[in-house]
């Protein structure tokens, strides 16, 4: 089906336009209705997915399913997926359903918070989706509206303030790519990606104000994208959005932040700044490689200090993206395997932590550490299912968040071994943080008067958690499931990256 892509990408806001145009009322049925379809909708896009999973040819390095056709005046729309972005089509795409069911107890502008999550996966497959660079800015920019709505309009008391911080960082970092997009197009004369995929971006030393840049233009271009890309995963020092923006999410705007959106930046990443500017990528490394240590040491070490359950995971999440970093710009086959699985994992893992602090906050209104205490006493299978993910979230053999972080690792030491050195800190101090969380809300007496009455899991709450638990298991004993459809395209961008290198340094030796 030559469509195939484009009815996944635009399901969800069919469903949206829907929702707008026929529901009405604000009654107990009318929110009810509200939920029933967005999750059939949310469902009906993640079946057709399978689709393109299923045929989805994993031999194959280049894009398939690719669709285009002539859009506003000149540019084109263009649609395909490789072995890289067919992944994430799916980690959206499996996710939101779960998203949809954790809403279950919102009773305030249902429609319009269904409304906006549904635009959101629209936006976030697009992203993942787009092959000419003007659409992919639009549905990479655009995805902060629906975002900035639903945690300013129904996250907690200082709602607006993290609403603003997370759009004007994210936003701000963007511009500065627009314009080397522009600059892109003046010099290939084109916007397509695979063709800019291929094409040559001079590398020659240039001065810009009295200092010499190596990598020439693409250095330039290379921090243009980087300076959105790092915003957006958040690396250190532009990450202090993302616990505010956590903190004042509802727990499926978290779910949403935290497993899908944060790796829109990595995606770049692989898609632009390896393969497009593999000069300046492997001039900048070292940078990276410094950030990427200090973003996993350092908010390893601001999660120990933090009293709040959401604001602890959110620091958590940028350390793990760290490792993601520092995987990506290892440029080699295990780290850049590991940056990508280290995503995948890291989407499940996470929008499990966000799920089960929802779970608690829905009974006690309370995300403060403090506050509990003994819960394995009153909810037993909460109590393992919060294990089950706190080890992944450690990296334990046995689950997905070791293979991602022990790739990355392996690839970084092939690179630089200091670098794999330092990082193993963040391995033991996020076993710190993980299971110091753990033991003081599971474990420990039931002695808080609140908590003596608190309720087990529901079937609906267990529900949301059986797909999340599989992926967490099954790709950490069976990682192939994932390695074997990104190896052609992550060994294409590698052997591309490295010849780029390889003539770049006999350039500069002849002259």
């Amino acid at each position: 089906m030559n469509s195939l892509l484009s009815l996944v990408t635009f399901l969800p806001l069919i469903g949206a336009v829907v929702l707008l145009l026929f529901l009405k009322g604000d009654d107990s049925a009318a929110r009810k209705n509200a939920k029933l379809l967005a999750l059939f909708t949310t469902t009906a896009t993640f079946l057709l997915s399978l689709f393109v999973l299923f045929g989805f040819d994993a031999s194959n390095p280049g894009f398939q399913f690719v669709e285009e056709r002539a859009w506003l005046g000149g540019l084109t729309y263009k649609m395909g997926v490789d072995g890289i972005s067919v992944l994430f089509v799916m980690l959206t795409t499996v996710l939101m359903p779960i998203v949809i069911l954790a809403c279950w107890q919102v009773n305030d502008r249902v429609k319009e918070y269904m409304v906006a999550f549904l635009v959101l996966e629209t936006l976030m497959i697009g992203v993942f989706c787009a092959l000419d660079l003007v659409l992919f800015y639009i549905f990479f920019e655009a995805g902060l509206i629906p975002m900035f709505l639903i945690i300013g309009i129904w996250g907690g008391k200082d709602r607006i303030y993290a609403a603003f911080k997370f759009f004007l960082y994210t936003l701000l970092g963007s511009v500065l790519m627009l314009i080397a997009m522009i600059a892109m197009y003046a010099q290939a004369g084109t916007t397509d990606i695979p063709t800019l995929l291929t094409y040559s971006f001079s590398s020659e030393p240039i001065r810009v104000l009295g200092f010499t840049v190596v990598g020439g233009a693409q250095t330039l271009m290379w921090l243009a994208f980087f300076a959105s890309f790092a915003v957006k995963m958040p690396m250190w020092p532009v990450h202090t959005w993302l616990p505010d923006a956590h903190v004042q999410a509802p727990t499926a705007g978290s779910v949403v932040l935290a497993a899908i959106l944060l790796k829109m930046g990595g995606y770049g990443f692989l898609r632009f700044s390896l393969p497009m500017f593999p000069v300046a990528s492997d001039v900048m490394q070292n940078f990276v490689f410094t950030l990427s240590v200090i973003a996993i040491v350092y908010t390893s070490l601001v999660a120990l200090m933090q009293e709040d359950i959401k604001k602890l995971i959110a620091y958590s999440s940028v350390a793990h993206m760290g490792f993601v970093t520092m995987g990506i710009f290892a440029l080699n086959r295990q780290g850049l395997d590991g940056a990508i699985f280290q995503m995948l994992s890291h989407g499940f893992i996470s929008g499990a932590l966000f799920l089960l602090v929802g779970v608690v906050y829905d009974r006690m209104h309370t995300r403060e550490i403090a506050a509990y205490g003994g819960l394995v006493i009153r909810m037993p299978v909460y109590a393992l299912l919060f294990m089950l993910f706190t080890m992944g979230n450690v990296g334990l053999p046995g689950t997905s968040g070791f293979v991602g972080e022990f790739l990355t690792m392996a690839g970084a030491f092939q690179a630089n071994s200091w670098v794999a050195f330092f990082a193993a800190f963040g391995v033991i101090l996020s076993a710190a943080y993980a299971l110091w969380l753990y033991r003081r809300v599971v474990f420990g007496d039931l002695i808080k008067e609140s908590l003596k009455t608190i309720q087990d899991m529901t079937s609906r709450e267990k529900l949301l958690f059986a797909p999340l638990v599989a992926a967490t298991i099954l790709l950490g004993v069976y990682p192939a499931l994932v390695l074997d459809v990104i190896g052609p395209s992550v060994d294409a961008l590698i052997n591309h990256t490295e010849a780029a290198v390889a003539a770049s340094h006999t350039s500069l030796a002849q002259n």
